[in-house]
């Protein structure tokens, strides 16, 4: 996982450390992996439970179960029948305590 976020060019390096932090806060027994390019997080009881994928322009991270999330501040996006995702181009698009949340809400 480190190699993977060593390997992001530019901001997105920083940025992705700092999302990496923030999952392993909220989940400190977290299992990681690197799958198809883009890192995955998990639990043992509740297997993967989001993903980080860098883009151009932006970090994606993603819940599989998003849909089913309470979103109070409004940040997920997208309309598929499961998996919501937030896209991180700046450090203002991290509001650490709606993320918190939506994390512990995926961990369980």
């Amino acid at each position: 996982m480190k190699a993977w976020i060593a390997s992001i060019p530019g901001w997105k390096s920083k940025f992705a450390r700092r999302l990496d932090a923030l999952i392993v806060r909220a989940d400190p027994k977290v299992h990681k992996a690197v799958k198809w390019n883009s890192p995955f997080y998990g639990s043992e009881l509740g297997g993967w439970y989001a993903s980080m994928h860098c883009f151009t322009r932006y970090i994606k991270v993603s819940f599989f179960r998003g849909a089913s999330l309470v979103d109070a501040k409004g940040l997920l996006e997208g309309k598929g029948q499961y998996v919501r995702h937030i896209k991180v181009r700046s450090a203002a698009d991290i509001d650490r305590t709606a993320f918190a949340a939506l994390l512990r809400q995926a961990i369980r």
